[in-house]
């Protein structure tokens, strides 16, 4: 091989090593750009994730919604400021019962599987309005201080549909709760049976009026009523009744005889009834 043979196949090799350290150069920079660019879409990714969670957390749920709604939506068939004046009966009756409830509430089930009936059947006769006012202190609700729910929902599901029974009519109304604390529906304490609209949906399918009635079942699952059954459950706390079930006429407790409880037979709150319908 000659002289100049050797030194051109030297350069040769040269020249195709230069080359090959070139295109290796450009793999290894395009991989790092690769790898940097994941590792910036994957930080991007972690940040963008805890932040949507950061923001899920401090997002209020649909009752602390409910709760700063400046806007009420009220049932029909009531009145005063925010709708929360509900009053059933006839308009020659002299006197009005005031009626103190939580849904969840075991004993307002049992004084309701008690009295409940004879109640309906004076206010048919006239003999006085109900005054309904809906607590739900058993969800752990403290609306003055803030507090929404935080032992569950029942009370407050419960009562917002109702607020969809009465919007379809009184009569709807009273049937309705008397089928919530009815005794086949009605669940334990412990339960937060009520939070469920499809079971609410299912009480109120054992009431005539209610019984498949596609306003009364969309109100209660989009919730129209939820800022109105806070707006009354306020209302029950500025009360300053402590417990339910409460019952009032001319702003004094109706309680068993001898006892600081409510009646919770219908021969207990016949007597109980005559004599506060007795005074001035």
């Amino acid at each position: 091989m000659s002289k100049r043979n050797s030194q051109a196949n030297k350069a040769a090799a040269r020249e195709r090593l230069r080359a090959e350290r070139e295109r290796q150069a450009k793999k290894d920079k395009t991989r790092k750009q690769v790898v940097v660019a994941v590792s910036v879409v994957a930080a991007l990714a972690v940040v963008g994730g805890i932040s949507y969670g950061v923001m899920q957390l401090n997002k209020p749920d649909a009752w602390e919604a409910a709760a700063d709604a400046k806007n009420v939506t009220a049932p029909k068939n009531t009145s005063g400021e925010d709708g929360t004046t509900v009053v059933v009966g006839k308009s020659s009756a002299k006197k009005t019962l005031e009626l103190y409830e939580d849904s969840r509430c075991p004993v307002c089930a049992t004084f309701e599987q008690g009295v409940g009936e004879t109640i309906s059947k004076d206010v048919e006769a006239g003999k006085y309005k109900v005054q309904y006012v809906g607590a739900t202190f058993l969800d752990g609700d403290k609306l003055s201080a803030g507090t929404v729910g935080s032992n569950g929902e029942g009370s407050k599901n419960a009562l917002s549909a109702l607020g969809a029974a009465l919007d379809v009519s009184p009569e709807a109304f009273m049937k309705y709760k008397a089928a919530l604390y009815s005794a086949e529906f009605h669940p334990e304490e412990s339960d937060d049976k009520f939070a469920e609209d499809s079971y609410l949906i299912e009480v109120a399918d054992s009431v005539d009026a209610l019984k498949g009635n596609k306003n009364f079942q969309k109100n209660v699952e989009d919730g129209t009523f939820d800022s109105w059954a806070i707006k009354m459950s306020i209302l029950f706390e500025k009360s300053e009744v402590s417990g339910t079930p409460t019952l009032k006429m001319d702003g004094k407790k109706i309680t068993a005889k001898g006892s600081n409880n409510a009646p919770m037979t219908a021969n207990e709150f016949n007597d109980a009834i005559k004599e506060a319908l007795k005074k001035n």
